[in-house]
């Protein structure tokens, strides 16, 4: 299976380079057989990867030690999942799932638009098969997933145990669905500007795909959030970690880009704006994929030191420069067709949004980026943590929830005085509401007032927003309310579903503020019967336990929770000892949102820190951490109000099948 394996991945890098050499000579020269044998041979890109990688994942499963990757990540006592998973468990085997994801992709794109815009597809296949090539030409001459192990190896050394979670199963192909996902839109652009169609059919055609993509990178980012809170033990989500950073900065980029093209394709503006943030959007996917794989950081998520730095800094060098040329070349054919006639419309709260994106992603940037260049032009790695982050994007978040609040409701072109009165005096009034109420309840924290404030603003926003349409639904179609609500949203799905998912954002938001405003922790050195307070909960020792499986030995704690006089739950956090691997873990136990009936209020969040049995003395580490469940429970609602947003739109599509018609008959008849 190994030599299947390699075997498949070399005629993949033989088939991706004639897909871009036919491709592009059958485009130049206008021959059909050229562009269609590029084109199968793309599809069959996607087929060989898809064999190369079963086999690898057939390597794992069998336990086939003769393949060094396989030796280094896994061995015979894992649980099959995590034999799986350890196929994006190291450097070589990550590489693989990036390369196949784009090569299905690809497949998807080719098949997909076989017989549409067919002046954009040879040059959107070509841009893709150039990236598929650059990959497999990494995992042929720089990291072989197949490279034989050269001696007898009758165990493997076993996946990192901080990998062996539930979540890493999902968490990496999401991430990486959406990473690979923006090659499609960048794809289309490069098309665009290589071709000189430069007019909204492009557009048009990657709106889903953008959707797509930026649904799984944060999808990924967020599971990535509680991969982390649950599994490294230190009562948060996001670190401001170079890596988690490398995968928020595309996303934003990307949420820029999809609020942006909307005015394109409405007022025909932003053209060359677009095509910036499309292009800004794959080099940060690249960009986070090298200090993910150059060893330049040190973090939990990143891999140690190899030879790809300098491969994919000359490839993100490449395509920033190819990029930025033909940007250049397309000026003239890029001008706007109107501008914007006032501050105050709906057109500047977009660009303000954008402007507001861009500046947070340049921020994660440079903080990320800061203490590689102060080691390399100064000798010394300057730290820059999450106090530095918070200084300065917590200002910007607010910023940008504000304007989340006031694009739906200003008005097109020119805002007037009234329409700001009637839009925004009954939202100003939730904001005001809610920060005084908040503030006789005892809250102190000024940031965190106003941005509860603001997240009232915006819910008040989008409630008004959904209230008149229905009400104008009501007396046109003479329905009750709810089926004049489900018919506005049936109608527009895309601008309601969108708003859907302004609401899971404002959760996430009112999340990240409870438990970052309002977190408690407490430290308790006790012996078995004693108890801890944290906040309202008192939590009581009971007792240990220890079990043993073939892959891990588990110390287990038994804590009792109370509130006031009544016992809520049983908590049990655990220290893990995986035998193969000699290494520790700390499994936590939340009171939360997962128990019944669910505690949406706040986490209790507990870790058995250290344990001499011997002496029966425990140490246990508890945070309080309010809030936090709207943080998930938002990624729910952002995750409905994508798919509604991504539904078809039946009336639409029959009005233009009804005039695609109607221009048919009249060109017959004349």
């Amino acid at each position: 299976m190994a030599d299947f394996g390699y075997s498949c991945m070399v005629l993949a890098l033989i088939c991706a380079v004639w897909s871009v050499l036919a491709l592009w000579r059958g485009s130049q020269t206008r021959t059909p057989e050229l562009v269609r044998s590029g084109e199968r041979a793309a599809i069959t890109v996607g087929l060989l990867l898809t064999f190369c990688s079963l086999s690898l994942i057939r390597a794992f499963v069998t336990d086939d030690f003769s393949i060094l990757y396989v030796a280094q990540n896994s061995n015979s006592t894992q649980p099959t999942i995590y034999k799986v998973t350890a196929l994006w468990g190291g450097q070589a085997g990550s590489l693989l799932l990036w390369v196949w994801i784009l090569s299905i992709y690809a497949l998807v794109v080719t098949v997909q638009n076989r017989r549409r815009i067919r002046g954009l597809m040879p040059a959107v296949t070509g841009t893709l098969m150039t990236v598929v090539t650059f990959f497999l030409v990494l995992l042929q001459f720089v990291s072989n997933p197949f490279q034989p192990t050269g001696r007898a190896v009758v165990e493997g050394s076993g996946l990192n145990p901080l990998l062996q979670n539930p979540f890493m199963a999902s968490h990496p192909p999401s991430l990486y669905m959406g990473y690979v996902g923006v090659a499609v839109p960048f794809a289309f652009a490069m098309a665009a500007m290589l071709t000189g169609r430069l007019d909204n059919e492009w557009i048009v055609t990657i709106r889903r795909w953008s959707l797509f993509a930026w649904f799984f990178l944060g999808i990924g980012i967020l599971q990535g959030g509680y991969w982390a809170y649950v599994e490294l033990g230190w009562g948060g989500y996001w670190a401001w970690d170079p890596v988690e950073n490398a995968s928020l900065m595309p996303w934003l980029t990307l949420t820029a880009f999809i609020h942006s093209v909307m005015i394109q394709e409405k007022k025909g503006m932003l053209k060359v704006w677009n095509l910036i943030l499309i292009i800004l959007t794959f080099c940060l996917s690249i960009f986070g994929t090298f200090i993910t794989r150059s060893g330049v950081i040190s973090s939990v998520h990143s891999f140690t030191k190899s030879t790809l730095g300098p491969w994919f800094a000359g490839f993100w060098i490449a395509i920033i420069l190819v990029s930025a040329a033909l940007l250049v070349l397309r000026l003239p054919r890029l001008k706007t067709e109107n501008s914007i006639e006032s501050m105050l419309s709906r057109e500047s709260a977009f660009l303000f949004n954008n402007i507001a994106f861009l500046a947070i992603c340049f921020t994660v940037f440079w903080g990320t980026v800061y203490p590689i260049l102060s080691e390399a032009l100064q000798g010394t790695r300057v730290s820059v943590g999450a106090p530095w982050f918070n200084q300065w994007i917590v200002p910007m978040g607010l910023g940008l929830i504000f304007i989340t609040g006031v694009g739906p409701l200003i008005a097109w072109r020119r805002a007037s005085g009234q329409n700001l009165r009637r839009n925004f005096t009954l939202p100003a009034a939730a904001a005001l509401i809610t920060a005084a109420a908040l503030a006789l309840l005892g809250a102190r924290h000024m940031r965190a007032l106003l941005a509860f404030a603001l997240c009232a603003f915006v819910l008040a926003t989008i409630a008004l927003e959904l209230y008149r349409g229905a009400r104008a639904r009501m007396r046109t179609a003479s329905v009750g309310f709810l089926q004049g609500l489900a018919g506005l949203v049936g109608r527009n799905k895309r601008r309601y579903g969108g708003y859907l998912v302004h609401v899971g954002m404002v959760m996430i938001f009112v999340g990240i503020t409870g438990s970052a405003a309002f977190q408690q922790e407490a430290v308790a050195h006790i012996r078995r019967g004693e108890s801890f307070q944290l906040g309202p909960y008192r939590m009581q020792f009971v007792d240990t336990s220890s079990s043993h499986d073939p892959h891990k030995d588990v110390l287990s704690a038994t804590l009792d929770v109370y509130r006031g006089d009544e016992k809520v739950s049983t908590l049990r956090p655990e220290k893990y000892f995986y035998r193969a691997m000699e290494q520790p873990t700390t499994e936590v136990a939340i009171y939360g949102m997962f128990h019944w009936p669910p505690n949406l209020a706040d986490d209790l969040y507990t870790i058995l820190v250290d344990a001499d049995p011997a002496a029966g003395g425990y140490v246990f580490k508890a945070y309080l951490n309010p809030l936090v469940s709207w943080i998930w429970l938002g990624g729910l609602v952002v995750i409905l109000g994508t798919n509604v947003a991504v539904l078809p739109e039946f009336d639409r599509q029959r009005a233009a099948a009804r005039e695609l018609s109607a221009r048919e008959a009249r060109t017959v008849a004349s």
